[in-house]
């Protein structure tokens, strides 16, 4: 028998349930989404769930199960069920799904917290962590970043100062599974009932990190490859696992690329910084690129902002606009976008 409670369960959740024409059914958290079935997490153990008919014709792709959804089901076998419904989502961690410019991927929901995995080698990129960062806040879930490999020979001081802008909005963990001691505070800052997803390239060291966290092999790791001097990617698929007497965590494999799935402005400005400066702008449409009076532009002038953060902020803002925008607004700000780059590149030379 399984406490769901430890895996999230509560009230709030209860009360959506009531509102599903299924509530007087079975109700579980999906644990792993396979090709064919879904792993579920029930109050009588662990089931292989497939979709009902009007789960499956009647949502779009993004709107099927995700690993963390919680759903209700009609079991039908020993061990074995049928998804008829799925709880309302919350705090839901999508991407831009890989070669499109506009849909998405739902990577895991009902997430407290999402864990930034970086590792302290070549692979360390700071416009990495801007990326999944953007999303993260973006939906609600409070970021946290965990720097791995922290045995190897690094520069913390330039590692710090490259990280200046966004290093206060969120805690930064140094860590490496060869020194218990930098394990331990990241165990502490994960509490009961909370439900943690791990996000970054391959051969970060995500699986690692978990292992190491629950004390135990729960997902299998590669040795060092000799040729790149990189970690072997190693997770398939996105797992969910039970820390004991803790939160769940949720491993995702590693991605090359971590597409945009946003279009708030205000969650770029805040994570950049650019909010205080566009308060002092001119206009209140400003777009900060070159405008009379506007005041962000003037910071990167008189270096009070980065230019490379600014570049930064310009190069996801027009990622998220087009992922926002249909195919006819994107052909009209295609020349809006060209003279920001224009006007970027003018910036950089003075």
């Amino acid at each position: 028998m399984n406490n769901l409670s430890l895996y999230g369960w509560n009230d709030s959740l209860f009360q959506l349930k009531q509102a599903s024409q299924y509530k007087h059914l079975f109700h579980g958290r999906v644990a792993a989404v396979n090709k064919t079935n879904y792993e579920v997490i029930a109050e009588s153990g662990r089931l292989l769930c497939e979709l009902a008919g009007n789960v499956l014709y009647g949502k779009l792709s993004f709107e099927l199960p995700c690993t963390g959804d919680w759903i209700i089901f009609q079991p039908f076998d020993d061990n074995k069920g049928i998804i008829v419904d799925i709880l309302p989502r919350k705090h839901t961690l999508y991407r831009r799904k890989s070669g499109t410019l506009s849909d998405r991927q739902a990577i895991a929901s009902y997430v407290d917290k999402a864990f930034i995995v970086q590792s302290l080698d070549a692979n360390f990129s700071v416009r990495r962590t801007e990326r999944f960062m953007v999303q993260v806040v973006e939906e609600d879930i409070q970021p946290i970043l965990i720097l791995t490999k922290s045995d190897l020979e690094f520069n913390r001081h330039e590692v710090e100062e490259s990280l200046k802008h966004i290093g206060h909005q969120m805690p930064i963990f140094f860590t490496s599974t060869l020194s218990p001691e930098t394990i331990l505070p990241v165990q502490r800052f994960i509490k009961q009932g909370e439900s943690i997803v791990f996000v970054g390239s391959s051969g970060v060291g995500k699986s690692s990190l978990i292992n190491a966290l629950c004390e135990r092999t729960v997902f299998s790791t590669s040795e060092i490859s000799k040729s790149s001097g990189k970690g072997r990617h190693t997770s398939t698929r996105r797992e969910m696992v039970l820390m004991e007497g803790s939160g769940v965590l949720i491993d995702t494999p590693g991605v090359r690329e971590f597409g945009l799935a946003s279009d708030n402005s205000d969650t770029l400005s805040n994570i950049f910084e650019l909010a205080d400066f566009a308060e002092s702008c001119r206009f209140e449409n400003c777009t900060h690129v070159d405008e009379p009076g506007c005041a962000v532009v003037e910071a990167v002038n008189s270096g009070l902002l980065e230019l490379e953060v600014y570049n930064s902020y310009l190069k996801l803002r027009k990622e998220s606009w087009y992922f926002s925008t249909s195919e006819h607004e994107k052909r009209k700000r295609d020349k809006s976008f060209a003279r920001i780059s224009e006007e970027a590149k003018r910036i950089k030379k003075r």
